[in-house]
């Protein structure tokens, strides 16, 4: 539950304006891989397939996705 106390504060603090280039270098999202946009694929794995994959992952310190993008980069070459 939010306080109305809060809910002013906030208010003071909009009303008082945000310096846009501090709210840009912040960042918000998840960190972007490149200048092209992604997409997402959906790939559907068996529970033996994501126990490997996260071995794999753990053991290179790699988070799912990096690890699956490196098998098929080595896949491909």
């Amino acid at each position: 539950m939010v306080s109305d106390e809060q809910i002013q504060k906030w208010a003071d603090e909009a009303e008082a304006g945000y310096d846009v280039g501090e709210l840009k270098r912040r960042g918000r999202g998840r960190p972007g891989r490149g200048a092209e946009p992604m997409q997402v694929v959906a790939v559907r794995l068996t529970a033996e397939e994501i126990a490997v994959l996260d071995e794999v992952a753990e053991r290179e310190h790699l988070s799912r996705s990096e690890a699956i993008r490196r098998a098929l980069a080595d896949f491909a070459a």
